[in-house]
């Protein structure tokens, strides 16, 4: 797994792509070893516009605690008939297929997609990532760069922020917002 932000190192200039699939996951803790993938969620994006979108929930062996309950709002009950991730990862696998991944903090994203694949299909994803987060810090002169922040900054809406697909949506939304800085 390869980060990426690709740049000029002549001009120390950003070069962004405008074919990649943003992704976010939410989880049951912070943990790949301990803690498991509760929603995954993509969008494809093809000249820097949105062509596809892929969402769903993934039912966990173990229980979605209170905090994760009230940061998400995603609850046992909403998991209960949700596929599980052995079903859900070739579907995505096929839906990001050799795309750059694009996430905020791309890492933890990466992190627990990564050691699902090493467990079920005995892989790892090969795509190279792109990390908004890394690029903000960067670009923007704030003093931390959470996908709240950075979406205040550029006055983009955080409405179901801690929901997979919104926060796809925030972070395709900052990273053109970026992209033009």
């Amino acid at each position: 797994m390869d980060t990426i932000i690709l740049e000029n190192k002549t001009t120390n200039n950003i070069d962004f792509v405008t074919d990649y699939t943003v992704v976010d996951i939410e989880t049951t803790g912070l943990s790949p070893k301990n803690n498991e993938i509760i929603e995954i969620s993509a969008l494809k994006i093809r000249d820097n516009k949105v062509a596809e979108e892929f969402s769903t929930l993934v039912k966990p062996e173990q229980s979605v605690n209170s905090f994760i309950n009230n940061l998400t709002g995603i609850s046992d009950e909403m998991l209960e008939n949700a596929p599980k991730i052995d079903k859900v990862l070739p579907e995505f696998i096929a839906f990001v297929g050799d795309d750059v991944l694009l996430g905020h903090n791309v890492k933890f994203d990466m992190g627990f997609l990564n050691a699902n694949c090493l467990r079920i299909l005995n892989t790892r994803l090969p795509n190279k990532s792109l990390d908004t987060c890394k690029i903000a810090k960067m670009i923007c002169p704030l003093k931390n760069h959470k996908l709240k922040t950075i979406a205040k900054f550029y006055n983009i809406s955080t409405a179901g922020h801690h929901r997979a697909l919104n926060d796809c949506y925030i972070t395709y939304e900052i990273y053109n917002k970026l992209m033009n800085s």
